[in-house]
């Protein structure tokens, strides 16, 4: 099968399609079952910042605001349980 970039990967998922074929197995923890789209505001030199760090690392902006959300709630999660 042809690789497809990470922009690509997300428009089918975003889209509804089967990325089965493309995820090797036991390299990704599924975490989303369902997905409800939002929006938010940001300022410019947010996204701006979020466009650099999501070109440095190979990934789109939406990806990374993704992984860097569910990061963020895992951690929260894991302070919660030590308390």
């Amino acid at each position: 099968m042809k690789p497809i970039t990470a922009e690509e990967m997300d428009k089918k998922f975003d889209d509804g399609e089967d990325i089965g074929d493309y995820i090797i197995p036991g390299s990704v923890r599924q975490t989303f079952r369902r997905t409800k789209r939002v929006n938010i505001d940001l300022p410019i030199s947010v996204v701006e910042a979020l466009d650099i760090e999501s070109e440095r690392i190979g990934i789109t902006r939406q990806a990374l605001i993704k992984y860097w959300i569910d990061e963020r709630l895992r951690l929260c999660e894991t302070v919660i349980k030590q308390t």
